[in-house]
């Protein structure tokens, strides 16, 4: 069928307790054609354009707005996205259109809008034309499902991975369901079912239970009466939002069917909430145990200067640690634009005082003082080693660390990065010269997503705590606007009626 389909993304992930606020110089616009662009890249949105173009569709791209994870996005920035979208799906009206399709995150907040998806998608409804069209899309494990979002959309469809090695996979499924309903003619609904359940981050793997669970259960159930996909949404613990946290939602036709598989999805959930609550360990206690190391590289992953989740990642709590103990032949990363800045003078193999990271985060103890050797400087670009890594999903292949350097201080090498980027392929310190699996030792800022590259490296790896906004326990957070009561914020037998 040479159908006609309208082509937008806004893809956000709004850590709601951080100091920062996000403005439009954060995010990466794309207009018209340069979403066209994004073929072969390996995002979501790449998984769309692969099956528009074995369907034969003509795509009309409109807007794409993207940023990594940070704080409250400027209402501002929602508005302009808006301006940029509306007269182009206007007139895409106008001329004929068969259907919509969205590349979403799912967990934007901004300043004015909790539910920033749920307003988008109800725009959408609301231009003349629109109302009566298909609308699916893909998005992120990690979203905040809300009734309105499921509401106005035919099928959102999201990633069944944590680690996000589906995000093209995903986008081809939104896509294929897409393609099924133009060809048939049979338009899904999606059903929603919420749980008062809001794992952290760390236990939102799919490897692991209780998600490992539930996805097996909704695959079962998928293709039985009538239901096309099923959505197991592990939500975002940092969203401060009514409907943040676990949720599930149903495309199908059938509602009894779809009522019965959410009712079984939400009793697992229920059942297994406690799995999805790990421990720690006390990185002093770890660092005592393994060291000297025979063999590594060892991990200390660091949930709570998570990336990945909108934390800084300039925490120095590991740093502060490798020190103590005099630890040899280690690395670590940090997003310090302005240890960068100071060394452009420097030349490679010179030395220079740099108060290194600890800006970023009200929580961290502060910068780090110390005289490093600048062993390299480079303009911090770098293609992915693995199109299925968890940044695929964030920015596709192609990632801009911005200007960079890497410096040693004793037996620490620390790579500094002018813009704060996710530590999800190995490509990032190969790109500087640096064989990761050389390091005795090494710091990830991350909560799960590191797993696809780094546990293919490691012989051993420790969750340790730190201070940090992406703590690891929702109940040291301060939550204004999430339903209660909720796990495990509150003490409760049973679920919510």
């Amino acid at each position: 069928m040479n159908a006609r389909v309208l082509l937008a993304g806004l893809f956000h992930e709004t850590h709601c307790f951080t100091d920062d606020v996000t403005g439009q110089e954060a995010f990466c616009v794309r207009r018209g054609g340069e979403l066209l662009a994004r073929r072969g890249d390996g995002s979501q949105m790449d998984g769309f354009l692969s099956i528009a173009e074995r369907e034969g569709w003509t795509v009309v791209p409109a807007a794409d707005y993207a940023a990594t994870p940070s704080g409250l996005v400027e209402h501002a920035v929602f508005e302009a996205f808006w301006s940029d979208l509306e007269p182009v799906l206007a007139k895409a009206l106008a001329e004929g259109l068969d259907a919509i399709f969205l590349d979403l995150h799912g967990a934007m907040v901004t300043t004015r809008e909790e539910d920033a998806e749920g307003e988008l998608l109800r725009r959408i409804r609301a231009v003349r034309g629109a109302a009566g069209l298909p609308v699916f899309g893909a998005f992120d494990l990690h979203a905040t499902l809300t009734p309105a979002m499921c509401a106005a959309a035919d099928g959102l469809v999201g990633y069944r991975e944590c680690p996000h090695i589906d995000a093209f996979d995903t986008g081809a499924r939104a896509a294929a369901l897409l393609a099924r309903c133009l060809a048939t003619g049979r338009r899904p609904h999606m059903r929603w079912r919420g749980t008062s359940i809001i794992l952290p981050a760390t236990g939102t793997a799919t490897a692991d239970e209780p998600m490992r669970a539930l996805e097996t259960l909704a695959r079962e159930l998928e293709g039985q009466d009538g239901i096309w996909a099923i959505d197991v949404v592990a939500g975002f613990s940092f969203a401060d939002a009514h409907d943040a946290g676990v949720a599930f939602a149903v495309i199908g036709e059938d509602d009894a069917a779809a009522d019965a598989a959410l009712d079984r999805l939400a009793a697992l959930a229920w059942a297994t909430k406690e799995r999805g609550m790990p421990a720690e360990d006390d990185v002093d206690d770890v660092l005592r145990r393994i060291l000297p190391v025979d063999r590594g590289p060892v991990l200390l992953v660091e949930p709570a200067d998570n990336i990945g989740g909108g934390a800084p990642g300039d925490g120095t709590e590991i740093l502060r640690a490798l020190l103590r103990h005099d630890v040899p032949n280690a690395g670590v990363i940090l997003a310090d634009p302005l240890s960068v800045a100071s060394l452009g003078d420097v030349p490679v193999g010179g030395t220079a005082r740099l108060a290194l990271g600890g800006r970023g985060s009200r929580l961290d103890p502060g910068p780090v003082e110390l005289e490093v050797t600048l062993v390299s400087r480079s303009d911090g670009r770098f293609t992915l080693e693995d199109l299925n890594s968890h940044l695929a999903a964030m920015v596709g292949r192609y990632v801009n660390m911005g200007p960079s350097a890497v410096v040693r201080h004793r037996g620490i090498t620390i790579l500094l990065n002018t813009y704060k980027t996710a530590p999800f392929d190995l490509g990032q310190w190969r790109s500087q010269g640096i064989d990761p699996e050389s390091f005795a030792v090494i710091g990830v800022k991350a909560a799960v997503a590191h797993r696809r590259a780094y546990d293919s490296i490691a012989t051993a790896s420790y969750t340790v705590h730190t201070r940090g906004p992406c703590v690891s326990d929702p109940r040291g957070l301060p939550y204004k606007r999430v339903r209660r009561p909720v796990f495990p914020l509150d003490d409760m037998a049973v679920p919510p009626a």
